[in-house]
């Protein structure tokens, strides 16, 4: 079983992006295993660090708890160690609980904490509900902050202060209270506690998020266009602000501009850029949609540039 200082450490030295792979469906709707592993063996091949199974991408909320630990068994498979397995937790916090115990089953080496279901909780709830979570498995905890579970920086103080809690990941985009909850966390609990730009398309706004030390970030786009995603991450670990200017340019602008035109898309646009790139994992499952053929169309266009301008480049 990974410690939270082994996973901590191994996180938080990453050689390439952080790999949020979809979850594939077969004709009959059901989860594809043969496709998920191949899906996980090409990121691996092209350099991901580490595998988030089953999170917002791989539609956590479309999976039984069957599915869920089947998933996330064969991402440990395909991995097979070489970089960490990180599994998606959520839903009030019976269930969350009940997740975790299946990704610890299963081989993961750690969890993200999704929000609760639902409920606006206030901070009194969030904190005993993610750490009833942390409490209840040996699993080493990400606590994801978005939409109805958003924090003051004084509860992530204690989160961070809480065995088995290693960082935090922001999908809200607030950079003021990001900026304020990394100095709090500095100065309260001194140590390695970790933090993850989650917004979607996240190399869109990890410039900035650099800034204020968030240097870690997921990638949705490693999904289907993994040079570009590598040629990207490289870009910030060599400060070659040119390169990084120049892809968000030409390819990650374009692409969120598009994805901002459909509700799901984060999820739907992502599944179609695999399918468009030879990997067939089907569609997604409801209440998600697929995208509208013209967008599909000017997905495809958008990767074509993403790799002309590698091209541009040598």
């Amino acid at each position: 079983m990974t410690s939270s200082a082994d996973l901590a450490h191994r996180l938080g030295i990453p050689s390439g992006p952080l790999f949020f792979p979809v979850t594939p469906y077969g004709p009959d709707g059901s989860v594809d295993l043969g496709v998920y592993r191949a899906h996980i063996r090409q990121g691996l091949d092209a350099g991901a660090a580490a595998v988030f199974a089953c999170c917002g991408t791989g539609e956590f909320h479309a999976l039984t708890p069957e599915e869920f630990e089947d998933c996330v068994r064969a991402a440990v498979a395909e991995t097979a160690g070489r970089v960490p397995v990180v599994a998606g937790a959520g839903y009030g916090t019976a269930l969350a609980v009940r997740y975790a115990r299946l990704a610890a089953a299963a081989g993961a080496d750690g969890l993200l904490a999704l929000p609760p279901y639902l409920v606006v909780a206030g901070q009194q709830g969030l904190l005993r509900h993610y750490r009833e979570v942390a409490a209840a498995t040996p699993l080493p905890v990400i606590v994801y902050q978005r939409d109805n579970a958003v924090f003051t920086p004084e509860t992530v103080v204690e989160l961070a202060r809480t065995e088995g809690i290693i960082g935090l990941k922001d999908g809200l985009g607030d950079l003021d209270l990001m900026q304020r909850t990394v100095s709090a966390v500095r100065t309260e609990v001194p140590g390695d506690f970790l933090y993850f730009n989650g917004l979607p398309t996240a190399e869109q706004t990890q410039l900035a998020y650099r800034a204020i030390g968030v240097p870690l970030y997921s990638s949705a786009v490693f999904c289907f266009a993994p040079e570009v995603a590598l040629a990207f991450h490289r870009a910030l670990v060599e400060d070659d602000r040119a390169t990084a200017d120049r892809l968000l340019d030409g390819f990650y602008r374009p692409f969120v501009e598009l994805r901002a035109r459909g509700r799901g898309y984060a999820v739907s646009l992502v599944k179609a850029g695999v399918r468009l790139r030879g990997l067939d994992v089907g569609e997604v499952r409801p209440p998600l949609h697929e995208p509208d053929e013209d967008h599909v169309k000017q997905l495809a266009e958008i990767i074509e540039r993403g790799y002309a301008l590698l091209e541009e480049a040598r």
